[in-house]
């Protein structure tokens, strides 16, 4: 089966990614596509987090081994299947790819395609720049202490709307899978 993810920042409000990934890679496969697709270096500590509905944290999947004397399960993006922890369209989840600030990508899984598989994941919708991969805990210190509106719109972004996620994020991309580097599509 294939996954298709929409992928949104609350930083950007035109920036949009969609994934395609094969239901059985590995978290840390995932991590590398959305790193390639943003042109991030692969050098920091992130970590993804299943979410409930109302995009509140319920099992993460670290990068490496965390807490080994835990009584909960540990999952780390190399040894976990994707297929082990989303099974269903809708299901949520955050990529905290700033870990200082927890600055994040909000993911959807959009579509399940049965009956096909991909053998290397894909960025395939591309729209918009990603925001900065890091940024000083000063410079955030800073924007947060003289944001008059913290609220939803904390990053100054008064435009981004969570809800974009249930609108579709994309024109169109609910048709047939077809050639996802087809230029004429963008």
């Amino acid at each position: 089966m294939i996954y298709r993810f929409l992928m949104l920042s609350d930083e950007v409000d035109d920036f949009k990614r969609e994934i395609r990934i094969d239901s059985e890679a590995t978290f840390l496969d995932l991590r590398e596509v959305i790193l390639d697709s943003v042109k991030y270096t692969k050098d920091q500590l992130d970590s993804f987090f299943i979410c409930e509905e109302d995009w509140s944290k319920r099992t993460e999947v670290t990068l490496m081994e965390m807490d080994t004397n835990s009584d909960e399960d540990n999952y780390t993006m190399a040894d976990t299947r994707l297929d082990e922890l989303i099974e269903e369209e809708g299901q949520r989840l955050l990529f905290v790819f700033d870990n200082m600030t927890e600055r994040a990508f909000f993911m959807e899984l959009r579509e399940i395609i049965p009956g096909q598989d991909l053998k290397e994941p894909i960025c395939s919708k591309s729209v918009g720049d990603p925001p900065a991969q890091l940024i000083s805990f000063d410079d955030f210190e800073t924007k947060s202490n003289t944001s008059s509106d913290l609220g939803e719109d904390f990053y100054g972004d008064s435009e981004y709307d969570i809800d974009e996620l249930d609108q579709g994020g994309f024109e169109g991309l609910d048709g047939p899978m077809d050639n996802p580097y087809d230029e004429d599509r963008y």
